[in-house]
């Protein structure tokens, strides 16, 4: 049998956990079972550690730090930490704002798993980590440029690599322009017709047009 937590014993978690800050988390939310308290970079130490040490939370686990990216925003980062507790059986999530140029405190001397994770935002959404050890890139290859999970990157990148046979090495030249085929995305086929629109769609789907002419 699974065992859930009622979002009654969530929202009171969220309630304790803003009680306990001392100011330090501005608010949180419950949605679809799940608990998100937010804070600022300047008080992220500060409110990791009392979620590890203060008995009633107990979260010794940091399981996954990860960025998301919303362009519009004057912050567009969120950083993201996700918190476990194996003797509550309990998980949340907290979230902080930063931008392209603010560094955000590294946590790696409160969950030194964070190490890693920390790498990653950094590769991948270029997110600073004032305090890092050694932040360096751990998913892109040497001297790669721009950070792959920005929105505004391009889903082809700027550069492709491959072995040059001549020069008997791997080179990097940039991206060469490919055209895109027309695909219909009703259709698993290229190149289905658009036909007379139907029953709940304006497309003719492969076979459909022998039973127009059989009818």
């Amino acid at each position: 049998m699974i065992w859930r937590v009622s979002d009654d014993d969530i929202e009171a978690l969220g309630q304790l956990i803003v009680a306990n800050s001392a100011g330090a988390v501005s608010g949180h939310v419950v949605a679809h079972g799940e608990l998100t308290v937010t804070t600022t970079a300047h008080h992220l130490i500060d409110v990791l550690t009392n979620l590890r040490d203060n008995p009633d939370f107990q979260f010794q686990q940091l399981i996954d730090l990860c960025g998301a990216d919303y362009p519009q925003r004057a912050f567009r980062f969120d950083v993201v930490y996700h918190l476990l507790s194996m003797t509550k059986n309990r998980r949340v999530r907290l979230k902080i704002e930063t931008d392209e140029d603010t560094p955000v405190p590294s946590v790696v001397g409160v969950y030194p798993c964070a190490d890693w994770f920390e790498r990653e935002a950094f590769d991948m959404y270029g997110v600073f980590f004032s305090g890092h050890p050694d932040l360096r890139r751990l998913l892109t290859d040497y001297g790669f440029h721009g950070h792959p999970m920005r929105k505004d990157f391009p889903m082809t990148g700027y550069v492709e690599v491959r072995y040059d046979d001549q020069l008997k090495r791997v080179i990097y030249e940039p991206v060469k322009s490919v055209e895109f085929r027309s695909w219909d995305f009703l259709s698993p086929w290229e190149g289905a017709g658009y036909a007379k629109p139907g029953q709940g769609y304006g497309y003719e789907l492969p076979g459909d047009e022998k039973a127009e002419k059989a009818s």
